[in-house]
C-alpha cells in the first residue's frame, strides 16, 4: 500500500473533543471518523487492526471447539418477550416497528437469538456440549458514550454461547474459555490484562468474570488484594469491615443541629468521626417511585449494583417531598414514620454510640446503639469496598482500588434463558431438562482502543506486530532523487513478494512530516532509505518503540527485514 493513496488524513494538533490518548491518536492518525454520538466509521488502518484481532479470536474460539455462526442484527420483539428482557432492559435497547407495525429490536446482545437458533437441534442429551459464536455488529444506546471506541453505541463484538447438561461440564468449559481469553489478550499484545470477579448485571447468571486492563483512564474500579491476589470489580466486591463497639453505650439523646444537613456538617458540629455515624441514603424504585431508605456507616458509599440486585429492580436517587414523611438531612432509624422499604448495611452491625438523624428538622441523635435501639434490623452488604479495606478472602487490610478498562467478560448463565424460552432436552433416562448456558464476549473496537491506550508514546500508537495495520513502514526520504526512488521501489516489490505487509511512503515531503505520519500509523518496524544511508550503502531498520536499530547493506535489506518480521511473528504466536 502506498501512503499517498491511503484514504484519511494525518495531522499534528490534538482534537479538542478527545479525552483519552487512544481516541486522539486514532483521529489524528486517520483511523476513524465521527458519524454521530458513539458511532464511528473506520478507515483502512483501523479496519486492518480489527480484522487481525477478529482472526485471533476466531483461532482461539475454534481451538476450543467453537462453531462460528451469524445472528441477525434486527430481531423480533417476541424473542425478547420470551426471555423477559424486553421490559426489564431500559432505554439502552433500541426498539422500533416495521412497516407492518411488528415490534422489532436492534441486537445489543444475542442470548435470545442463540437459544432460538439451537432450540430444536438440542433436544437430546447426545448433542451436548457445544458452543457457537459470532463476530457481529451490535447497538446499545449508551447514555454517555465517551473516549472514542472505549464506550460507544454501535460496536462489533465477538460473543459466544455454550450449552451443557451439567453444572460441572459448564464449569470445565468456562475454565477452558477463561484460558482462551488469556491467550487472546497475550496474542494481541496485552498480556497484562487481568480477570476479576464481577456482577452479571442484565445478563443474569451465578458467576461472571471481567477482563480488565488497568489504566488511569478506565471507567471501572477494581479491588485488588496485594497479599493473596484477590481481584474483583468494585460493583461485585464484598465490603468487609472491622465491627467493634465504641465503648460503653450511652443513652440515645436528641441534640440541636441547625444548618447541618450533610454527614460532614453534622460530624464537624458534634466533633465526631464519620465512622461513628449512621447516614441515610434515599432512593426510589423506577417502576412505582416507592421509597427505599438505606442506612449505612457515614464514611461509606452505597454500591448501587448490590442494592438493585437485592431489590430486583432499577432505582434512582429520590426526590423527597413533604408528603413522603421523610425529613431530608435529618433521617434516622429510630422513629422513622415514612412509608418506605428500610434497609441496613452490615457496616452498622454491632455498632454503638453513633450519630444519626432524629427525623425532625434541625435535630440529630447521639448514642445510637443498633442492637438496643433497632432490634429488628436485618443487615446486608450494600457498601462499596474501600481502598485499604479488608480482603474478603485472606482477611488482611490489603485492598487497593485501581481503575481499569473492561476488555471482555464471561458469564455462567445457568438456565436463565433456556428455561424462560422453553428450550429442553431429554436426558439419558428420558426426563426433560433445561440446558445450562455460558456466554463469553469481547468488544473488538474497544480492544483495539485499549491496545492503543496501553501501547503508545507521545507521538502515536505502537502497535504489536500481531495486530499492526502493516508490518513494515518503508520511508523513501527524498524520493525525488531517482536513485533513492529506484532502490525503494525495488525493496517495496521484494518485501511484498515475500509476503510482508508494507506501507510505502514515497511522497515528496520533508523527513519530519514523513516520520510524524509514520509515528501516528504505529507500524512496528521502519525501513529508511535516505541520501545519507544510500551514500553509506545501507538501509536503516528501526523499531517504532525505539528499542531496536540497525543498518544493513543495500543488497541484504530485503532478507534482513523478512527474517526480522518472521521471527517477531513467531514470538507473537507463542
Amino acid at each position: 500500500m502506498k501512503l499517498d493513496k491511503l484514504v484519511g488524513e494525518r495531522f499534528k494538533e490534538k482534537p479538542a473533543d478527545c479525552s483519552v490518548d487512544s481516541h486522539a491518536f486514532m483521529v489524528r492518525g486517520g483511523y476513524l471518523k465521527y458519524v454521530a454520538n458513539g458511532i464511528f466509521s473506520s478507515f483502512m488502518p483501523l479496519k486492518r487492526v480489527t480484522k487481525k484481532i477478529e482472526q485471533i479470536m476466531r483461532e482461539e474460539m475454534d481451538a476450543i471447539d467453537g462453531q462460528e455462526v451469524q445472528f441477525p442484527v434486527v430481531m423480533p420483539a417476541s424473542l425478547w418477550q420470551e426471555s423477559g428482557r424486553y421490559k426489564s432492559i431500559g432505554k439502552e435497547m433500541a426498539r422500533f416497528n416495521d412497516r407492518n407495525d411488528s415490534p422489532l429490536v436492534l441486537g445489543m446482545t444475542h442470548e435470545e437469538a442463540a437459544v432460538h437458533l439451537v432450540r430444536e437441534y438440542g433436544q437430546s442429551y447426545v448433542k451436548y456440549p457445544f458452543m457457537i459464536y459470532q463476530i457481529q455488529t451490535k447497538f446499545r444506546d449508551e447514555a454517555r458514550p465517551r473516549a472514542g471506541l472505549i464506550r460507544v453505541r454501535e460496536f462489533t463484538m465477538k460473543d459466544a454461547y455454550s450449552f451443557h447438561t451439567s453444572q460441572e461440564d459448564l464449569e470445565d468449559y468456562y475454565a477452558k474459555c477463561h484460558k482462551a481469553y488469556e491467550r487472546i489478550y497475550a496474542r494481541v499484545g496485552l498480556p497484562e490484562v487481568i480477570s476479576v470477579a464481577s456482577d452479571s448485571g442484565m445478563m443474569g447468571g451465578n458467576l461472571s468474570h471481567e477482563f480488565m486492563l488497568l489504566t488511569a483512564i478506565g471507567e471501572d474500579s477494581i479491588a485488588i488484594c496485594g497479599e493473596c491476589g484477590y481481584r474483583a470489580n468494585v460493583e461485585a466486591a464484598e465490603c468487609v469491615l472491622d465491627a467493634t463497639e465504641n465503648g460503653e453505650s450511652k443513652p440515645l439523646t436528641k441534640v440541636h443541629t441547625p444548618d447541618s444537613h450533610t454527614i460532614e456538617e453534622v460530624c464537624s458540629l458534634l466533633k465526631c468521626e464519620q465512622t461513628d455515624s449512621c447516614k441515610a441514603v434515599v432512593y426510589q424504585r423506577n417502576a412505582d417511585d416507592s421509597y427505599v431508605v438505606l442506612f449505612i456507616r457515614g464514611d461509606l458509599e452505597v454500591n448501587e449494583t448490590k442494592l438493585t440486585n437485592y431489590l430486583g429492580c432499577d432505582i434512582h436517587p429520590a426526590v423527597i417531598t413533604e408528603k413522603s414523611g421523610i425529613v431530608a438531612g435529618f433521617i434516622g432509624p429510630v422513629g422513622l414514620k415514612a412509608k418506605a422499604t428500610v434497609l441496613y448495611d452490615r457496616s452498622l452491625m454491632g455498632r454503638n454510640n453513633l450519630v444519626c438523624g432524629a427525623n425532625e428538622q434541625e435535630y440529630h441523635c447521639t448514642g445510637l446503639d443498633m442492637a438496643r435501639d433497632v432490634k429488628n434490623a436485618e443487615y446486608h452488604d450494600f457498601a462499596k469496598i474501600v481502598d485499604g479495606g479488608i480482603c474478603p478472602v485472606c482477611g488482611k487490610h490489603a485492598i487497593s482500588v485501581s481503575r481499569g478498562i473492561e476488555v471482555g467478560n464471561i458469564f455462567q448463565l445457568g438456565t436463565k434463558y433456556t428455561k424462560s424460552m422453553d428450550m429442553t432436552y431429554l436426558d439419558k433416562d428420558g426426563n426433560s431438562q433445561y440446558p445450562i448456558m455460558g456466554c463469553y464476549g469481547i468488544g473488538v473496537g474497544r480492544l483495539a482502543a485499549a491496545i492503543a491506550e496501553a501501547r503508545h508514546d507521545n507521538y502515536g500508537p505502537i502497535w504489536p506486530i500481531s495486530v499492526a495495520p502493516w508490518q513494515v513502514h518503508l520511508c523513501a526520504v527524498r524520493a525525488d532523487d531517482s536513485d533513492i526512488k529506484a532502490y525503494a521501489d525495488g525493496l517495496y516489490e521484494k518485501l511484498q513478494n515475500s509476503g510482508i505487509e508494507v506501507i510505502y511512503d514515497d511522497r515528496n515531503v520533508s523527513a519530519g512530516v514523513m516520520f510524524s505520519d509514520a509515528d501516528l500509523l504505529g507500524v512496528p518496524y521502519r525501513a529508511i532509505v535516505s541520501p545519507r544511508n544510500m551514500k553509506n550503502g545501507v538501509v536503516e531498520i528501526v523499531s517504532r518503540d525505539k528499542t531496536f536499530s540497525k543498518t544493513v547493506a543495500l543488497a541484504d535489506a530485503a532478507d534482513a527485514v523478512v527474517e526480522l518480521i518472521r521471527n517477531e511473528l513467531n514470538v507473537a504466536r507463542v
